[in-house]
């Protein structure tokens, strides 16, 4: 991987995405000379125009059916699917591509290329994608070894290290070779896999076992049993070295709560909250939200009849939420849930087939349709398009007091969607709200245009496949 933008790109999915917008914006050319079959015979000079002019149709082609891979999940980190599935996705895809191509025609008609060769094209592109597909992952299974990992450090850190590579299926290309021990810590990981150094230096470990990465795993780095030296010597020869928190802000897009300290939040890249920041995020939020709400006012307008149809109580309701800097704001959304959900007054957590959501209310916070009205929030300035959910006063006070920098996802503004998620399930109790604050606090520390255009992708993708909502 490669840091582009403060985030962690894969160069394997680079590769990948590269090669397909080249053959898309080749089907482009192709398909226009099958259609036009007498240029094949044409001198160069009468070719040359026609294909130059070709160029931004290409370009606009190839943008339309990337966004339309990525949103159906077909540049996810770890993607990996049988050949049956990759066609199946693949299909959806050309289909949005499609569905989009003819609302861009239909908008500005001057782009209009004909249905021949947009047929043409879009059966070359199927074709070439399907087989660089088949070719890549022949060829990656073929040439990719495992990255070999040992672990400094046997406690909890390690661990948790243990549960990331084994148990998430998308990390098959890791291999933990094994645990070093550390005096005086108390052994976390399976016996089998702990390694007797036998007061060998740690580079004759590292030549031993074939080791590319060492992960450090250790809270007490100044014991005078821990070698920074060995380790700097190990860096030398070309052994990647990482501490637990780089690994899994790298590996799983989370900065990890057991092992984060005041002084890596300090000192550490990122959680960049310039004036040119927010200056860029306030445009691009704008730019969105008036997008969307054009997009989307058909649908509110449905949705808030079908609401009204069904009870005949109100449509949208206000609720108190905790936003940027711990103020608090009236968040917007289609009531989903009846009027008495919380009767008894206490706020609770939304479970899993909510008796006291309704029908209309079922399908809206499936579709993440009752969440439209905040775009209102956010043309008032109170939310931001991407940013941390907001949650409500009482949750926040019990979060605050049982997970330490709780308070550092209120340093931005709270967003409609976020990196939690379109990562994580819907949350609904205190372990989801870890797990949700480990997205959020990598979030607030790499966020960017770039991370922003990523989210906004992903969340598409949920929408499509229903995923997380309650």
């Amino acid at each position: 991987m490669y840091k582009s933008f403060h985030h962690y790109v894969a160069v394997t999915g680079t590769m990948l995405l590269v090669t397909e917008a080249v053959i898309m914006m080749a089907a482009v050319y192709l398909g226009v000379s099958i259609r036009f079959f007498e240029l094949f015979f044409s001198p160069p000079y009468v070719v040359a125009e026609p294909l130059i002019n070709i160029f931004p149709y290409a370009s606009a082609f190839a943008l339309v059916m990337l966004l339309s891979m990525a949103a159906v999940g077909m540049y996810q980190l770890g993607y990996r699917e049988d050949f049956r599935k990759t066609l199946l996705r693949l299909m959806r895809a050309m289909a949005f591509g499609l569905g989009f191509i003819v609302l861009i025609f239909y908008w500005v008609p001057e782009t209009y290329v004909g249905r021949g060769i947009l047929g043409n094209v879009m059966l070359i592109t199927a074709t070439g994608i399907f087989l660089t597909r088949l070719i890549f992952y022949r060829w990656s299974n073929a040439h990719l070894q495992k990255n070999r990992i040992m672990v400094l450090g046997t406690g909890r850190l390690a661990k948790e290290c243990s549960i990331l590579v084994e148990k998430n299926p998308t990390f098959d290309k890791f291999q933990i070779v094994g645990f070093i021990p550390m005096p005086n810590e108390v052994c976390q990981v399976s016996p089998a896999m702990v390694l007797s150094a036998d007061g060998s230096p740690l580079m004759s470990m590292v030549s031993k076992y074939r080791i590319n990465e060492i992960v450090v795993a250790v809270r007490n780095r100044r014991s005078e049993h821990f070698s920074i030296q060995e380790l700097l010597k190990c860096k030398l020869h070309g052994v990647r070295v990482s501490d637990t928190e780089t690994f899994f802000e790298r590996e799983m897009g989370q900065v990890l709560m057991d092992s984060l300290q005041p002084g890596w939040l300090v000192f550490n890249d990122g959680f960049d909250q310039s004036k040119l920041r927010i200056s860029i995020k306030r445009t691009f939020d704008l730019l969105a939200s008036l997008a969307l709400l054009i997009v989307t006012l058909p649908i509110m307008l449905i949705t808030a009849l079908c609401i009204f149809l069904e009870d005949r109580k109100s449509i949208v309701y206000r609720q108190e939420r905790v936003g940027k800097d711990g103020q608090h704001f009236m968040i917007l959304k289609f009531r989903s849930m009846r009027n008495d959900a919380e009767e008894k007054g206490k706020p609770q957590w939304a479970c899993e087939n909510d008796p006291r959501t309704t029908r209309v209310g079922r399908i809206i916070r499936q579709l993440r349709i009752d969440e439209l009205p905040q775009i209102l929030n956010v043309l008032k300035g109170e939310m931001s398009f991407v940013g941390p959910r907001p949650e409500r006063p009482y949750f926040v006070e019990q979060l605050s007091a049982k997970l330490p920098y709780y308070h550092v996802r209120h340093s931005i503004k709270p967003g409609i969607t976020g990196w939690a998620q379109v990562r994580y399930r819907y949350g609904a109790s205190v372990e989801d709200a870890i797990q949700k604050l480990q997205y959020d606090l990598f979030y607030v520390k790499n966020n960017s245009l770039f991370l922003d255009i990523i989210i906004l992708i992903d969340t598409i993708r949920v929408v499509i496949f229903g995923k997380g909502g309650r």
